[in-house]
């Protein structure tokens, strides 16, 4: 009796041993996402977050474009300016090409 408990102790040890980990692991991610979450945005987030208010325009049939759409580059996009140069302006960017 006390080799079968004993068989089926050592048994269970290896599958308990991982539930533990798994939930130790899974309450760590947790409290890193809400962690991240809660921090205040870069300076870069927030010059992204603001440059369509800045340079935004509307074309017709198109909706609204920020940046140079006469640019090779331009991503013809309300939400990001270019694939070169997302968050800085257009004029005087040394990526400029003629379409």
């Amino acid at each position: 009796m006390l080799k079968t408990l004993l068989v089926m102790t050592v048994g269970l040890l290896p599958s308990l041993f991982s539930l533990w980990v798994i939930r130790k692991t899974h309450s760590h991610l947790t409290r890193r996402m809400r962690q991240v979450a809660t921090q205040s945005q870069t300076p870069i987030q927030r010059d992204l977050l603001a440059a369509p208010l800045r340079d935004r325009y509307y074309l017709e049939g198109v909706g609204y474009l920020i940046g140079d759409i006469s640019c090779k580059f331009n991503a013809r996009s309300g939400y990001i300016r270019c694939a070169v140069n997302p968050s800085g302006p257009c004029g005087g960017c040394r990526h400029y090409q003629q379409r």
